[in-house]
């Protein structure tokens, strides 16, 4: 059945708002009981099907999957992660990056830039800009730049030479540049600066880099569009439209893929994603990923502050319970913080089971009198976290100890994590680099407390010395010592009840191609190499 000129140059119109609902042929129907066929997306459209709104678009302000999956095609950065035989990799290479050298005592990094890169409004990407990007996350001072801990200056030498000096070793330093925080910003946002704001207020919602794409329409709540950079020099890319829609229905987002509607859709269940394979449209690819599940204790919050209550709930947690019955075996109960295939993962450390007479005995340890409440602070980010709250309520009511459910919109989850305004709450965590500083330190030093990475809001004097060394020294075995000493002080002081690392799986329709995972860049798509057939 074909399809006129004008009802094609119509679907087009929708496709681009988001609006991608099924084509109308303007025939009348040989059997109008019958469905429609899809039309599907256009050969030059991408659509992904999300599950929730970006929080903020500026490198540096967000530390959320959500944002970085807009901004990581707008943006280039010093170094990129490499694709080693087709797979990701957590090695790094040259992205605006020539060719660099660093100084013996591992202080002074100097980076030739390639040029003939350009901002979307043409300007030349230069040193210059690399030192207002830097000089701005400084001065912007939030979580993005406490991946720079030793960051002392940055100086322009020449127009495309530019050099960075620390006040102390820091060796994850060269993976940090390929983090989003580390995105190269147009130094003409400055021309949006309102009240010394440095631009945030503008950068928020908009982009200004010199990635294949750019941010062209932001509607809230429903979906992200971009377009080609016109000053992109690299090879164009086959989408010349990608579209994020904002989906948060699961079982939407599994029938406008199934329909023809989305390409790709994320964050479906594991038992909708089992469902899919049996589709001949529907690719379902899983790969191995450093992604973890953890409930955060808020340790400044009684009886969360009394060690024996948190081991006794670490012990009333049903691990492989989750895993089956929530991840269908798609994951591995995590052993400390530090997950398989990191360096400075240990697999003898130990490790808690469910055991609720243990448990038991810890709760009458603690002097905590039940009943108890404590709140379970969730969203509907992730179709696990439901879930998981659930199992949590039925073990812990074993204890006298009541979990109430209190689900939240995730930009009001996150506001409460970072003020810490909870008792319980659950979350995920990819790193950004390939180094076991991305969970220990984060995770733990209690000079990053909220949304920076210790949730828990745990603090301990040893494990703040132990990992705080651990990142100024560059002897790796050395290093993995200090962790292993402060992991094992963790590990019995429970701040966190350590869940799941889990695999990373995603929905494609099947013409869908060129699709490479990044284990460090968890939910980011690399578009500007994908195709459709």
């Amino acid at each position: 059945m074909r399809t006129s000129r004008k009802a094609v140059a119509v679907l087009v119109v929708l496709l681009v708002v988001g609006l991608l609902g099924t084509a109308c042929t303007g025939k009348k129907a040989e059997a109008p009981s019958a469905p429609a066929k899809p039309a599907g997306v256009p050969p030059d459209t991408l659509v992904i099907g999300v599950a929730e709104d970006a929080d903020n678009l500026d490198p540096a302000v967000t530390v959320t999957n959500n944002s970085w999956a807009i901004t990581y095609p707008c943006y280039q950065r010093l170094m990129r992660y490499k694709v080693v035989n087709g797979q990701g990799s957590t090695e790094v290479e040259g992205d605006l990056a020539e060719s660099w050298e660093v100084s013996q005592d591992g202080l002074v990094w100097t980076f030739k830039l390639k040029q003939g890169f350009k901002f979307d409004d043409g300007t030349p990407v230069d040193a210059r800009a690399v030192k207002f990007t830097f000089d701005r996350l400084r001065k912007v001072g939030k979580g993005p730049f406490d991946a720079f801990p030793t960051l002392e200056s940055v100086e322009v030498v020449s127009d495309y030479v530019v050099r960075f000096k620390l006040n102390a070793p820091f060796p994850p330093f060269i993976y940090t540049l390929a983090n989003n925080g580390a995105s190269i910003v147009n130094p003409k946002v400055m021309e949006h600066e309102q009240g010394g704001d440095q631009g945030q207020a503008y950068l928020a919602e908009h982009t200004m880099g010199s990635g294949p794409y750019r941010l062209v329409e932001w509607a809230k709540d429903q979906y992200f569009k971009l377009e080609l950079n016109p000053h992109w020099p690299g090879p164009k890319p086959k989408f010349t439209t990608v579209m994020f829609k904002i989906i948060k229905d699961p079982s939407a987002r599994r029938l406008q893929l199934e329909r023809g509607d989305l390409d790709i859709a994320e964050e479906l269940p594991i038992d909708q994603l089992e469902e899919l394979k049996k589709n001949p449209d529907i690719d379902v690819r899983e790969f191995p990923s450093l992604s973890v599940v953890y409930v955060y204790l808020n340790c400044k919050r009684k009886p969360l502050d009394n060690v024996k209550f948190r081991q006794a709930l670490s012990y009333a947690t049903d691990y492989q319970g989750i895993i089956k019955g929530v991840m269908l075996g798609k994951a591995v109960q995590m052993r400390g913080p530090v997950p398989q295939g990191m360096w400075g993962h240990a697999p003898d450390l130990f490790q808690y089971s469910l055991d609720l007479e243990k448990a038991k005995q810890l709760l009458a340890e603690s002097g905590v009198k039940t009943p108890v409440t404590l709140g379970y602070l969730y969203a509907d980010r992730d179709p696990t976290w439901e879930p998981i709250g659930l199992s949590l309520q039925s073990t812990f009511g074993q204890l006298g100890i009541k979990v109430e459910m209190q689900k939240l919109a995730y930009a009001t989850m996150r506001d409460k994590l970072d003020r810490g305004d909870f008792d319980l709450a659950v979350g995920n965590w990819s790193p950004d680099f390939a180094d076991p500083y991305m969970y220990m330190n984060y995770w733990f030093d209690s000079e990053f407390f909220g949304l920076a990475g210790n949730r828990a809001f745990y603090q301990n004097s040893r494990v703040d010395d132990l990992i705080r060394r651990a990142a100024r020294i560059t002897d790796q075995a050395e290093r993995e010592k200090l962790y292993r000493q402060a992991q094992e002080i963790i590990i019995q002081e429970a701040p966190y009840i350590f869940l799941f690392q889990r695999n990373y799986m995603v929905a494609f329709r099947k013409n869908v191609k060129g699709y490479v995972f990044q284990p460090m860049l968890v939910n980011i798509f690399n578009t500007a190499d994908m195709s459709k057939e």
